[in-house]
This record gives structure tokens, sequence and C-alpha cells, in this order.
């Protein structure tokens, strides 16, 4: 999960510092019972060296290589389906189709990107596209973010043809790209505009969840504080802000600067906070977490889950940067750009804002709140393409997320398995807005430094990969058996 401006980072990092004094934490997980790991680290290893950056790599390769797996576990060419664009051939994805007994129980939808964030050789202490084993982790880009995922779909696939498992329900894979750059080719998007039948789904299950140790990893005596079901995530939106002005020579200054004029417009922003709102998700994830607290915050988080007029506990709780954007829409001057020379003065001055925007509001309704604020008619906004789908709170469905609760008292005894929504993005999205409710799912866990994820040296805890991989092919049988 998620997005910081161009991509998905794990929803689950959100609960890092609101779950930082709670009680609750799990002796080791427990190994995985199924056997096959050595199987399995070869499929992860050739999807992980696989390069899927935008500049030099290729989705479709790795989504090939996927496919090959699946083929030779005894999946037929009708039950796969690779796809790509002539425009972008290189961003292509995957949907397996392993079909249920049951004539009216709809299928479901197993969802993960292949894309990674790009990771220059210089910068790493290690070959980023070669795994490297050391001390209890892998590290690679793409280990977490979203490959260990896709990995164990494709495993969970694998298992089920080897075991002769006949799911009552249809399983679905989807393998996509562009999840990771706002102006790549999305496949996810594509396939909810193009081929909606082919991942037509009761529910999806997504990255975003996941679990967080206390600061080191189990492997190394640490502690499971938590994990987390994503329900839910805000929409991300960009506006342009823009000055203009006839401009003159720099020797003769006036007061009518479109650089002075836009600072003014950002100052502004700056000291505004849109409204406090709550979804059901963000309701019970402050009731649950701040239950877990003994401190101020946690009881800041009890109180306005149950009056969110409370201005004391919401005064609390804006001091936490986190709760903050979980709070509200978010609105933040990312980029600037102005002037032509420096002796002239300036004729344009822009800035990008990058929004985060809570479940049910437009972007038009965000728009005019910014000019509202920003009181200027001199100063445009004007939303900046991609123009995403709203975003849709799926429902805390106990059919959905009973089974994840349950599962994860058995491989995380003792740990609080909380329902949180993302304030990043992921491609849920584009399969909300059709009507496939999605899930991030728990499983595996990070520590709080988020493991390097779009940074450098991302590394993967071996247990945590593991025990993932186990949860969520249990998880899988859960729902199709």
């Amino acid at each position: 999960m998620r997005k910081l401006l161009n991509g998905a980072i794990c929803a689950a990092s959100l609960t890092t510092t609101m779950l930082a004094s709670s009680a609750f934490a799990a002796p080791a997980a427990k190994a995985d019972p199924f056997g096959g790991e050595a199987e399995f680290r070869s499929l992860y290893k050739e999807l992980v060296e696989t390069n899927t950056t935008l500049s030099a790599g290729s989705c479709t390769l790795a989504a090939e290589r996927m496919a090959a797996r699946l083929k030779a576990a005894g999946f037929t060419d009708d039950q796969l389906t690779l796809f790509a664009t002539p425009e972008k051939p290189k961003e292509g994805g995957l949907v397996a189709v392993m079909p249920g007994t049951s004539k009216t129980d709809k299928p479901i939808l197993l969802l993960a990107h292949l894309d990674v964030v790009e990771a220059k050789r210089e910068d790493w202490v290690r070959d980023p596209f070669t795994l490297i084993e050391e001390n209890g982790y892998l590290y690679a880009r793409g280990t977490v973010d979203d490959k260990a995922m896709a990995a164990s779909w494709v495993d969970t696939l694998i298992r089920f043809k080897q075991e002769g498992f006949k799911p009552k329900r249809t399983v679905k894979l989807a393998l996509t790209c562009g999840e990771e750059t706002t102006y790549a080719f999305n496949g996810a998007e594509w396939l909810a505009a193009n081929k909606r039948d082919l991942i037509d789904a009761a529910f999806a299950l997504n990255e975003g969840g996941g679990g967080r140790t206390d600061g080191k990893g189990v492997s190394e005596g640490g502690k499971l504080v938590v994990e987390t079901i994503q329900v839910g995530e805000k929409g991300v939106q960009n506006y342009r802000l823009e000055t203009r002005n006839p401009g003159g020579h720099s020797s003769i200054p006036v007061r009518d600067n479109a650089i002075y004029q836009l600072a003014a417009a950002l100052v502004k922003l700056q000291a505004h906070d849109f409204k406090l709102e709550l979804s059901d998700t963000t309701r019970a994830f402050f009731a649950k977490a701040g239950a877990a607290r003994s401190d101020a915050l946690g009881k800041a988080m009890q109180a306005i889950a149950a009056n969110p007029a409370d201005s004391t506990a919401e005064a609390v709780l804006n001091e936490d940067r986190t709760i903050h954007s979980m709070l509200r829409t978010t609105c933040v001057a990312t980029l600037t750009d102005g002037g032509h020379a420096n002796n002239a003065l300036p004729q344009r001055a822009g800035a990008n804002v990058n929004c985060r925007i809570f479940p049910g509001n437009s972007i038009e309704a965000v728009q005019k709140e910014l000019q509202d604020v920003i009181a200027d008619p001199g100063v445009t906004i004007t939303p900046v393409p991609p123009l995403r789908p709203g975003a849709k709170t799926p429902p805390l469905d106990p059919a959905i997320l009973g089974p994840m609760e349950k599962l994860a008292a058995k491989y995380f005894p003792g740990v609080a398995v909380v329902p949180t929504m993302s304030t990043g993005g992921t491609d849920a999205i584009y399969l909300g807005a059709v009507g496939i409710p999605t899930y991030g799912v728990p499983g595996t866990w990070l520590n709080p430094d988020m493991n390097g994820i779009h940074g450098l040296n991302e590394r993967i805890e071996i247990k945590a990969l593991m025990t993932g991989r186990a949860y969520l092919y249990e998880l899988v049988k859960a729902y199709t058996k």
C-alpha cells in the first residue's frame, strides 16, 4: 500500500503510531504447516527477479512466467488470459480462473500488482533485482510490494491443483501492472472497464492489510502487535493551482506578482483543515484501537468514535499526523514552478496540490472547497488527469471479515485484528467503482520502518513471508470450500 504521490503502500502502516503503546503481543508465528516451501521460494524468486519497473522492466514477461507455472500445474489455456495493449506491450497482466462447483455462488477475486517502484543499483547496498538472503530477511525490490502477495496467490492456486481441491466458489486471480505509477497503463482499471465479466466477483482480496511488529522482526525476538484489514481507502486527486501576470522587467517590481499571488494561496491552504468525517470503518478502527491504549490518545480515539462532534478529542487527535489524515480529506502542495528568467517578473506560477479525498466526497466538491478557501479568482484550480473514480468503502461484512479474524487467531494468537481505512490508495478503487468490494488482507508483517518499501534495500522477513503464504492459502480455502 497504497500511495505516496505515485505508488501504493500497505495501509497497515497507518496503525504503527496509533497502536504504539498497545498491550497485546504475540509469540512467534507458526511455521507453514503445508510444506512445499522450496517450490514457493523458487516461484517467488523468479517473480522478484523479473524486473517490472516502468523504465526498464516488463510486467508482461512476469505475467507470462506466472502463467507458465499455472499451466504446468494443470490450468488449461482457456483458464489463462494474458492481456496487453498494443500501445503498452510491456505493461500486460494475467487473469487465471479456477472454476468452482457451485452454479450459484459468485466467484472470489484475488488481486495483486506486478509492477514495482524504480530502484537504482548505485543507491542500493545489494542488487535490487537479485533476491538475496541475509540474517533472516530477503532483500530485493518488490519483496513486499507487491510480489509477496502475487506469489502467494499463484502458489495457492497451484497447491489447489496439486491437492485435487475442488472449490465450491470459482477462484479468479488478476495480476496487473501500473499500480505504482500515476500515468502508466493500469491493468486493474483496464480490466474493470473492458473485461468486467472476466473479473466479476462477489468480492476481491488485495494488498493493504497486514501486520506490524514492535520494532524488530519476530525471528529477531520482536513481537507482532497488530494485524489490520483494509476496508476502504481515500481517493487520490491532483489539482493544478496557477496564477498568470503580464510580468515585466525585474528592475521595476510591482506588488501584483504571480509568484506572490500563488504563495498567498498556498499559505491559505496550509492553514485549512477539511471537516472531520467518520466512516463505519474508521469509527470501528478508533473504537478498537483506542481501547487497546491506556494513554490520552487512546481515550480521544474512543471518544471521537462515540461522538464525532467532540472538539476536545479532535484537538488531541489532530496532534498525530496519521490520525489527522484518517479523520478528513487532506490537500497538500507537492510541486511548484514559475517564472521564466531571473531578471524578469514572473508571468506564470503554478503548484501541484495532492489531495487524499475521504470516501463520499467528489472531486468537484473538493475543488469547490479549495476555491472557497483561497478566495482569489486570479488563482485557477483545475483537476489534473487522470481523474480516478470516487472512493467507495466496502461494508464491514462479517461473512468476509469473519474468516480473516478467525484465521488470524490461529496464526497470530493474542494479536488484535483491526479494520482500517488507507489514507493512500490501491487498485481497489477501480474494482469498487464497478461494484466489486475489495479488502486488504492480514498475513505478512513489517517492522515500523516499513522495510524499505518504495525506498532503499526493500526486504521481507522470511518468517513473515512464509507465515503470510500459509495464512492466505487457508483464507482462500475458507471462502471457497
